[in-house]
């Protein structure tokens, strides 16, 4: 049975309208047709569904990360759930890694992250407004990875207090002039990953990202689109989410070594030299028929 503090998905299929909860006795969703009882609700089981006082059906179902980030409640702009599956894979997030993030925001991408590196893992998450972080943070007590995620309200200006992450992503205005500080946050072969939602930006950060010598760069736009699920008029939906951002990635790596000139030992120095001066005494062979002709005939 859903029980108090459960998230739950709200659907009809009449309509298409859709509502994400958290159950607590006492609350109630308006909907289209009519109030639903978050007692009643209680009363069911995840993919049940329960009618309206107008008779109409809403499904209950299990929200889906997507579902969540995309509505949790923000101050800022999001990632978006398009962006975010695609980041976690260039970033290979896995259970029991340590990510850090600068420009927690709202909390989306944190969320996303906390989610996917497990109990295991750790995200570290950095915003210089205190107000951002504790939305982010309550944001992230909602779903359920509040424990593992630390806060920080801190300007990138100080750095990153961690070194050897797994994965280092930035979500700031000028990310270029903060690549020093997330490769000393990064680990030797791991990945980096930028959101900026303008070309020039692009360009600076390139620049940036090669006076690091990051390797394998990579600059990604993606476009979503949904279709109508209507059998006999199957087709793109009127309204889409556009552009939201430029994605960089790179993959950290460290300095060559200097390449050194093997020394030569004694023997063939002392080779080298006696050569040298045995060419420079030898007369050349025009010369000494020159000498030869202007001696005297006896």
């Amino acid at each position: 049975m859903i029980k108090e503090g459960d998230l739950v998905f709200i659907w009809n299929p009449k309509k298409g309208d859709s509502f994400l909860i958290k159950v607590q006795p006492g609350q109630s969703q308006g909907t289209h047709f009519g109030q639903i009882k978050h007692s009643e609700i209680m009363e069911h089981d995840y993919g049940e569904g329960i009618r309206t006082p107008k008779g109409q059906v809403y499904y209950l179902l299990r929200p889906t990360l997507g579902e969540y980030t995309r509505r949790l409640k923000r101050q800022t702009q999001i990632v978006f759930p398009k962006e975010s599956g695609f980041i976690l894979e260039h970033l290979n997030i896995y259970p029991g890694c340590t990510v850090v993030e600068c420009g927690t925001g709202s909390g989306s991408l944190c969320c996303t992250f906390a989610h996917f590196v497990g109990d295991t893992g750790k995200v570290c998450t950095y915003d210089r407004r205190e107000e951002f972080s504790a939305l982010a943070r309550k944001n992230a007590e909602k779903w359920g990875v509040a424990h593992r995620i630390e806060f920080n309200v801190r300007s990138l200006d100080e750095g990153f207090k961690e070194r050897n992450a797994d994965a280092v992503f930035l979500d700031v205005p000028a990310p270029w002039e903060y690549i020093d500080k997330a490769y000393e946050a990064l680990a030797p072969g791991c990945h980096l990953g930028i959101l900026v939602p303008t070309t020039n930006q692009i360009s600076e950060t390139l620049r940036a990202l090669n006076e690091f010598n990051f390797a394998d760069v990579q600059v990604v736009e993606i476009m979503l689109r949904y279709f109508k699920t209507e059998p006999n008029r199957i087709r793109p939906e009127d309204m889409m989410i556009g552009h939201t951002g430029y994605l960089i990635f790179g993959v950290k790596t460290l300095p060559l070594p200097e390449i050194e000139e093997p020394e030569e030992n004694a023997a063939e120095a002392g080779e080298r030299a006696e050569n040298a001066d045995a060419h420079e005494e030898a007369p050349e062979s025009g010369e000494a028929e020159q000498k030869e002709e202007k001696e005297p005939v006896e």
